[in-house]
């Protein structure tokens, strides 16, 4: 979560730049689970491209232990029936 925070106080210093326009939207679609355009993020300078992809990596690794969550969720009640038996 570290490249989210460090995205959103770059937004928050100038929220009409146009690379904070970027980090926005792209913090948006991720969140709503949207389509967005991949080549925007080649619109952003090296530093701030690196930005948005450490918040992509961030974002796969908690969709992937968000998945796992869930997984364990549907298997509990089978385990749950299993002890009581």
């Amino acid at each position: 979560m570290r490249a989210i925070k460090e995205a959103k106080k770059f937004i928050k210093q100038d929220p009409t730049d146009p690379s904070a326009e970027i980090l926005s939207k792209l913090l948006s679609c991720l969140k709503a689970e949207m389509d967005f355009p991949i080549s925007d993020i080649y619109k952003l300078d090296f530093d701030l491209f690196n930005l948005a992809m450490q918040i992509l990596d961030e974002w796969r690794l908690e969709r992937y232990y968000a998945g796992k969550a869930r997984i364990f969720n549907l298997n509990l009640p089978m385990h749950e029936m299993h002890l009581s038996q």
